[in-house]
């Protein structure tokens, strides 16, 4: 991509406010991010939120949130300022108005006066007459003023851009040039009957308007380009440079869509993450999932994947943005969240996992206020981990009330019930040896439990296990001389005596 213009480089973010930031939106934003950061420019951050329809209520709060949490931070924009706001679209429309009234008045733009119902007629014509469906420009236009009464008078009127006839060709630093033949192209509405602009009005005067250098979006945006250009001819402005990103799609080549979360609850089934903030809750480090979009479609021209922020602004180009669509291998952003749960210092490992638990509906209560040692005690014990969401499943009992554990019927039976009840009476064998242990500590526990396999002749599972099931109501936990020790002697007694009041008479 060409870089070196006179104005300083100047790149942005333009969400809708409809919900929680979709993965590939935040492809885009890293994407936008590093030019800017790499380029030294400035990264502004803009809502576009005219279409009051689809508008939901906190979204922007949401979008916000998850932007912090990849720590995707924006130079202007919503609770930064900057000298070329307001960055919410919703609060343009003098802007706009100014504009679309500055495109009729040099009749680049006209007032279309069709009622639905001919624009219905002129549609089955058209299917009729075997052509493309496209809006056909009235002759003559209806003037100013015959606009202005229809719109006085309560008529649903719109204003359209009057395109010009000729192909319009998009300049892509990723695609190439792409044209659109003049044949294909319709005199489009650039001020919808609500007085509010369309998104390819807004947009093109935003950009203009907030000096924007380098526009980079996702592909399915390629074919609004030509409109944008053509918006941006009628009013004289400039063109800035253009890279449309691959596309993201699931591993089966379907798109990465919001319905797939819909269509797997309908099914009955765990709903995939598709937003930022369903990464969050599954427990990922935003590390992981930085650096694993990052190679969503761009390539570092050598053979490393993992890369910190610095590395990945120094190794950020446009240039080396392929054609090719993206796939989204959940298994490879798994193991890259193992690794990263591996490279981050002990402390900030500590603080993503509070970040985890205190957005997590499952974490409980007792898990979110542990102390800082106590909750880095149960990150080292189940070290290795995948996503957070493991070491909630693994050590969340830890954090329950002694009579609240929950037994599951299967590890009763196949553990304890078993046999003749041998895992309750492992149980009862071990309650006069715990009880007269000196050493409650991991490595002390762990000992006494080999003594007492070997004197019983009987191997780790069959001591360990009714352990385990007994404190934690399941068969995981971390190591059971461990979870003993992080449990404390009165709560492990507790929970041993409730599991044997479970023992059928």
């Amino acid at each position: 991509m060409n870089t070196k213009n006179i104005r300083p480089v100047r790149v942005r973010f333009a969400p809708s406010p409809t919900g929680y930031l979709h993965i590939g939106g935040a492809r885009t934003v890293l994407f936008n991010w590093l030019l800017a950061r790499k380029l030294g420019g400035a990264f502004i951050l803009r809502i576009e939120d005219t279409d009051q329809a689809r508008n939901i209520e906190d979204s922007v709060h949401r979008i916000l949130e998850d932007l912090r949490w990849l720590d995707l931070t924006w130079d202007e924009g919503p609770e930064v300022g900057g000298e070329f706001g307001p960055y919410y679209q919703s609060q343009r429309l003098d802007i706009y108005n100014r504009h679309v009234r500055m495109l009729i008045e040099s009749g680049h733009a006209y007032y279309a006066t069709e009622t639905p119902e001919q624009l219905v007629a002129m549609r089955e014509a058209a299917k009729r007459e075997k052509r493309a469906v496209t809006y056909v420009r009235p002759d003559p236009t209806p003037t100013v003023a015959e606009g202005e009464a229809a719109r006085a008078a309560g008529r649903s009127i719109v204003v359209r851009l009057k395109m010009s006839g000729e192909d319009i060709t998009v300049v892509d630093d990723i695609l190439g040039k792409v044209t659109l033949p003049a044949d294909q192209s319709e005199d489009f509405v650039i001020q919808k009957s609500d007085g509010f602009p369309t998104y390819h009005f807004a947009c093109v005067v935003d950009d203009e308007l907030m000096k924007i250098t380098h526009v980079l979006r996702g592909q399915e945006h390629l074919m609004n380009t030509p409109k944008h250009i053509a918006i941006q001819r009628a009013l004289g402005f400039g063109t800035p440079r253009y890279a449309h990103l691959p596309v993201i799609f699931n591993m089966d080549g379907g798109k990465m869509s919001k319905r797939d979360k819909e269509k797997a609850l309908a099914a009955g089934r765990k709903p995939p993450e598709i937003d930022v903030h369903d990464f969050r809750v599954a427990g990922y480090l935003p590390e992981a999932v930085i650096n694993f979009i990052a190679l969503l479609g761009w390539s570092p021209g050598d053979d490393r994947e993992f890369f910190d922020r610095d590395e990945m602004i120094a190794g950020f180009t446009v240039e080396r943005v392929g054609k090719t669509n993206a796939k989204f291998d959940r298994e490879k952003l798994l193991s890259f969240n193992t690794t990263w749960a591996g490279r981050v210092s002990p402390q900030r490992l500590l603080g993503a996992f509070r970040d985890f638990l205190r957005v997590n509906p499952d974490a409980p209560s007792a898990m979110r206020d542990a102390d800082d040692s106590r909750l880095a005690d149960v990150l080292r014990v189940c070290s290795g981990f995948r996503t957070f969401a493991d070491v909630l499943a693994k050590a969340g009992f830890l954090f329950v009330d002694d009579g609240a554990i929950a037994y599951d019927p299967q590890a009763v039976k196949k553990v304890l019930a078993k046999n003749d009840d041998a895992g309750y009476t492992m149980l009862e064998t071990l309650k006069p040896r715990l009880a007269s242990t000196t050493d409650w500590t991991a490595v002390g526990l762990d000992a006494l439990i080999q003594t007492v396999c070997a004197e019983l002749q009987t191997g780790m599972g069959n001591v360990a296990q009714p352990l385990r099931v007994a404190v934690s109501g399941t068969t995981i936990s971390p190591a059971i001389g461990e979870t003993l020790a992080l449990l404390g002697r009165d709560r492990t007694f507790a929970r041993i005596r409730r599991c044997i009041a479970l023992r059928p008479e």
